[in-house]
């Protein structure tokens, strides 16, 4: 790994466990100090032991106090903000026609208002810094169709749009907004979601046929966080 995140103050939300986790151990492996963010306190405090110089932030992304501490605290403990990694989501399964509205937009709020809720807390102060890195957690089911998965998808489309849109609007001022595209990944993701499969193959955090593990994704993500290209996939 380069010197490209000595130093540098890097926030991952959804930090607790799987990709989000993963990603967390390897900024700090590379010299980073990491805020954690996660509902889950127990396993924040867990990782905040693991990652020396970490900061956890307990926060329920859904909501905007919450949100707004995340933030504050970082700023306040580091007094600066480098890289946003917007991990933090939920899956939602199911057949178009029978997806429960109240369902979807819990899960828009997240995957969705939440993450362009906290871009637009920090863009200001990345661009009083010079530039800064944003990089939105999205999906390959936002490159495909496939059936029951119709809800989810759309909020990925939508990340997609915003986040590139964003990309464009912000390159003159150094901030750099990229997508990373998991597909199928051993974590507990499929045991969280909305109509989701409560004994998930994938939840044993293992490699199997077809399925990348956590690190897997985290490694290619800090490759797309240091070239800066706007989009990658696994």
């Amino acid at each position: 790994m380069s010197d490209f995140f000595k130093g540098k103050v890097a926030v991952v939300t959804g930090a607790s466990e799987g990709i989000g986790l993963a990603v967390a151990r390897l900024l700090a492996a590379g010299g980073a100090r990491v805020v954690l963010a996660a509902r889950s306190g127990d396993l924040l405090k867990k990782a905040e032991g693991e990652l020396p110089g970490s900061l956890a932030v307990r926060a329920d992304l859904r909501n905007a106090a919450d949100r707004a501490n995340l933030v504050a605290k970082t700023i306040g403990q580091f007094g600066r903000l480098d890289i946003l990694i917007n991990n933090a989501g939920q899956g939602i399964y199911g057949p178009f026609e029978k997806t429960n509205p109240d369902d979807y937009r819990s899960v828009m709020d997240l995957n969705v208002f939440a993450v362009m809720d906290l871009m637009q807390k920090v863009i200001p102060l990345m661009r009083k810094q010079g530039g800064g890195r944003i990089i939105n957690i999205g999906s390959l089911v936002s490159k495909n169709y496939f059936p029951n998965l119709s809800a989810y998808a759309s909020t990925k489309y939508a990340l997609n749009a915003l986040s590139l849109t964003a990309r464009k609007e912000l390159e003159k001022e150094g901030i750099v907004v990229s997508v990373m595209h998991p597909k199928m990944t051993a974590t507990r993701f499929g045991v969280n979601a909305v109509g989701g499969n409560k004994a998930d193959s994938r939840a044993d955090g293992k490699r199997a046929p077809g399925v990348d593990t956590a690190e897997d994704v985290a490694e290619k993500t800090l490759k797309l966080i240091e070239s800066g290209e706007a989009e990658a996939s696994m």
